[in-house]
């Protein structure tokens, strides 16, 4: 997930307050000053005496020219690197970013930080925010934060259905509470993730839950920030997670719980094309699947030839990471 990081040097109490409210990753400050950010709250500080201290942890680069790249990509690799300049076309940018990762851009215009996150898809790992104006640092974090990767979504077809018996299953509520049409991506495999939708809908039987998705057994992936899959069982309080909607646009959200609960199962193919895709899910009526049109549909009303929204990719994964061999799931 990329870092968002706000200057407050020389030292300003009022964009520290902004950066601190904005839900900034951290802050740079002068010397002296990272005791004065503790008091107003639990914030990460880069400093020469901070958290993170500047020449040994972070690496600050102020790009004059074209041969300033080779000491940008000179420094280890694990240490994120500031990069300043004056005239961003001097900077091979894309260059940059696919040679090496923890790049941090100073910004100080809304396009700087927009081309920044938008290199090559993936954008640069951190984004500094450089403001005198903490409205403008405020509104600088939120769209940054909104902006993320859109993720292609294909209509599949059901084909089985199968009820399971009883099975350790995941509910994973977040810090924020989904509309209709979205949900997270959750599969057998990664290379199939299905759009299970949140617990957005009216029913006889429980109170809606738009913070909620009932998201399948243990054993199954979920889609995460950074373009990564866990396994549904590794997931913890305080971790990050995806939401996707049903035309692909994504959000970052916070997990604030996760039920670990025995509950009968259903099984679930659906094909694209003429290949088959996989998932488990709780056999309830609450639990629904997410339809091209951005509906919820329960599990309990699909059918064959019922058609429901999937993402697949060909590559497989290796601890969550794209890997580039053959790998067969069944």
């Amino acid at each position: 997930m990329r870092k968002i990081w706000v200057k407050a040097d020389p030292w300003n109490k009022d964009i520290v307050i902004a950066a601190l409210e904005s839900g900034a990753d951290a802050v740079m400050v002068p010397k002296g000053m990272s005791s004065e950010v503790k008091k107003l709250g639990i914030l990460t500080t880069v400093a020469p005496d901070g958290d993170l201290v500047l020449g040994s942890d972070v690496f600050t680069v102020e790009v004059r020219s074209s041969e300033d790249e080779k000491k940008i990509l000179a420094i280890p690799h694990n240490k994120p690197v500031i990069i300043r300049t004056t005239d961003w076309t001097i900077i091979p940018l894309e260059n940059l970013v696919a040679q090496r990762c923890n790049l941090f851009f100073e910004v100080q215009t809304r396009e700087q930080a927009l081309t920044a996150s938008g290199i090559l898809e993936k954008g640069v790992d951190g984004i500094i925010v450089s403001a005198d104006n903490p409205a403008v640092v405020r509104s600088f974090i939120t769209e940054l934060k909104q902006q993320a990767a859109t993720i292609p979504l294909v209509p599949a077809e059901v084909t089985r259905i199968m009820p399971l018996p009883l099975g350790d299953r995941v509910c994973v509520d977040t810090c924020t509470s989904m509309e209709q049409g979205q949900g997270m991506l959750i599969g057998n495999s990664s290379a199939g993730l299905f759009l299970v939708h949140a617990e957005t809908t009216e029913n006889p039987y429980v109170a809606p839950r738009p913070f909620r998705v009932n998201a399948g057994p243990v054993h199954a992936y979920v889609r995460v920030p950074g373009g990564t899959t866990r396994y549904l069982s590794e997931l913890r309080a305080g971790d990050p997670a995806l939401i996707v909607r049903h035309d692909g646009a994504t959000e970052h959200a916070v997990i604030g719980r996760v039920k670990i609960e025995r509950r009968p199962l259903v099984f679930i193919e659906a094909q694209v094309g003429e290949q088959p895709y996989t998932l488990i899910l709780q056999n309830a009526e609450t639990i629904r699947l997410t339809t091209p049109e951005g509906s919820p549909v329960s599990v309990v009303e699909l059918r064959e030839g019922s058609r429901v929204l999937l993402h697949t990719e060909k590559a497989g994964r290796h601890f969550g990471m794209k890997v580039d061999e053959t790998i067969r799931e069944a």
